[in-house]
Parts: C-alpha cells; sequence; structure tokens
C-alpha cells in the first residue's frame, strides 16, 4: 500500500507543479525518481517530523500541496500541536501520509504502534481522515487528494492488505461503500479489516446468519446518511477497526446512533484494541489476533449479539 500511494504522489507531481514531497528518515531509494528527475520539489529533513509540518503548512500557504511522509505514531502524538494550529486552524491542503497505521511495526514495539492515530485525529477542525483497504483503493483515493480542500490524514496499511476493495461503486472521499447486503447485522470497517469482515460473513451465511458490510475508507467525515440507512434494516451492529475501541471507528458510529435514536431496539459492539497497550512483539497479525481482531471474533461477537 505505501509504495502505492508514494508512486501516486509522484505521478501527481509530473502533472502538477504544485506538489511537493517532504519525507523524514525514509529509507534508502524511496522516490528515487522523484528525487532524481524533479529535485526542487522532493525534500528529505530527517528525523524533525514537528518541522515537517510547519514546513508543510508554509508551503501549502504559498499555494503549494504538499505531500509529507512518515511514521503513523510520529505524525500523530509528536506532531499533535503542529497538526491543530499548521494544519487544521489554517486549513491548509497538507496530505499526511503516515507509515505503519495501527499494529504494522509490532516487530518494534509499543513506541510504535499507532493504535490511537484516528482518535487523535478525529479531535481537529478541519481534519479529513482516510484509511483504505487496499492498494487498488488507494490509487483511487490518492487521485483524489490533489484538489480536494484541507488537510487529510492518509492511514497506510501494511503487508496484511490483501486486495478486497472494489471499484464498482466510485471511491468518493467522505462516502461510505456497501459491500455486502444482509438482513441479520451489519459489520462497519474501515481500513484493512474489511478482508476480516468479508472473511466472517462468507462462514456467518454457512450459520445461516446473513450480513452485511459496509466499508468506511473515510473516518472523517463519516457518512452518516449511509451508516443510518444500513443500521435500520438490521437488529445487530459490529464495528471493526486495527486501533484502539476509544475515539476511533466504533466510536464515531456510537455517537450517531445515540443521536438518532431508533424506534426498534439495536445491539451494538465494537472490535478493537481494549483500553490497554499491546504487549509483546511480533508480526501484525499476530499482534491483532491477540488483541481480538480477528474474522473468528467477529463471527462469535456476532452469534452472541444476535441471542439477545
Amino acid at each position: 500500500m505505501r509504495p502505492t500511494s508514494l508512486n501516486c504522489v509522484y505521478e501527481l507531481a509530473q502533472k502538477d507543479k504544485r506538489v511537493v514531497f517532504i519525507g523524514s528518515d525514509l529509507g534508502a531509494g524511496v522516490l528515487e525518481d522523484f528525487k532524481k528527475n524533479i529535485p526542487d520539489r522532493f525534500f528529505m529533513e530527517g528525523v524533525s517530523e514537528q518541522h515537517i509540518i510547519g514546513m508543510a503548512a508554509g508551503l501549502a500557504l504559498e499555494g503549494f500541496v504538499p505531500y509529507v511522509n512518515t511514521i503513523a505514531t510520529f505524525l500523530t502524538r509528536r506532531c499533535f500541536e503542529q497538526n491543530v494550529i499548521d494544519l487544521g486552524l489554517h486549513n491548509t491542503n497538507v496530505r499526511l501520509i503516515s507509515n505503519g497505521g495501527g499494529t504494522v511495526y509490532a516487530p518494534l514495539g509499543p513506541t510504535h504502534l499507532a493504535i490511537e492515530d484516528i482518535a487523535i485525529m478525529r479531535t481537529i477542525p478541519n481534519m479529513t481522515i482516510v484509511s483504505p483497504a487496499d492498494a487498488d483503493e488507494m490509487r483511487r483515493f490518492m487521485m483524489q487528494t490533489l484538489d480536494y480542500q484541507g488537510p487529510i490524514y492518509i492511514r497506510l496499511g501494511k503487508g496484511y492488505d490483501p486486495i478486497v476493495s472494489t471499484d464498482k461503486v466510485p471511491f468518493k472521499i467522505g462516502k461510505g461503500i456497501p459491500m455486502r447486503e444482509g438482513s441479520d447485522l451489519l459489520i462497519v470497517t474501515t481500513g484493512i479489516t474489511l478482508s476480516l469482515a468479508l472473511e466472517a460473513a462468507d462462514k456467518l451465511k454457512n450459520k445461516n446468519l446473513e450480513a452485511s458490510i459496509l466499508h468506511m475508507h473515510t473516518i472523517k467525515p463519516l457518512d452518516k446518511e449511509i451508516l443510518l440507512q444500513m443500521v435500520d434494516k438490521v437488529t445487530a451492529v459490529i464495528t471493526v477497526e486495527e486501533h484502539t475501541i476509544i475515539g476511533g471507528l466504533g466510536s464515531a458510529c456510537a455517537e450517531i446512533m445515540a443521536e438518532e435514536g431508533f424506534r426498534e431496539r439495536k445491539v451494538f459492539k465494537r472490535i478493537g484494541i481494549e483500553d490497554v497497550f499491546p504487549s509483546g512483539y511480533g508480526k501484525q497479525k499476530d499482534m491483532m489476533e491477540r488483541n481480538g481482531i480477528s474474522a473468528q471474533k467477529i463471527i462469535k461477537t456476532a452469534e452472541k449479539l444476535l441471542e439477545t
């Protein structure tokens, strides 16, 4: 997913002289063609994340469209004040491409796990948050970022992102994509958890349970209209995210549902990381499963909710 997003930045830069790339301590060879062919719009600033946010904001105020790329934890935790003041307050057209959303950097431990990045960025007015499911959806999204007004936080998966998205429904920032229709429950996903929901829905069907799936690639602004339409048709709703259950996709859906006030009772459950620092080191998939982010957990949760 990351190579696709960065290749798209280079494509956009070749077509539009407003596009600027700013990196922070990236690996050797990253965007080498960009650096070679458009050196005056390629900047590698080293480990200075707060600085590059301010730099990007300044360039945006001068009419450029900067694409910033570094590790998610550093873009969000470390740069919170800069994101609020330099990007949110001024509504600058800066695109933050974050490596390692969720548990991607499980081998590096808790300092590199971006499990609260969505919650952090949701609090910033004017900030758009997008988490594509796979490389194909990433490409469809990236082509729409050039002229979009305001800052965008782009959450990248890495390594555990099979191609499961669809182009049958046109991609549009801020619009959810219904992936399945079912009468028993609704599973709402974002990012790479779409693949888990699809797997779970197939297995639930064998148990005579029909699941709808709503893929919310854009978490802010969340597509309230499609969410309420699909919630209205079922009795049980599950949200699934590679993120803490506090402040992310599940919280956003719960806020909307609570304010709507349905006539019929709805049972609701968030699947994600509990209010803990995930322990241990290892592979992304293993850490997700240890924290209950799996197709099997979705199935068990669905069965339990539908018993009530």
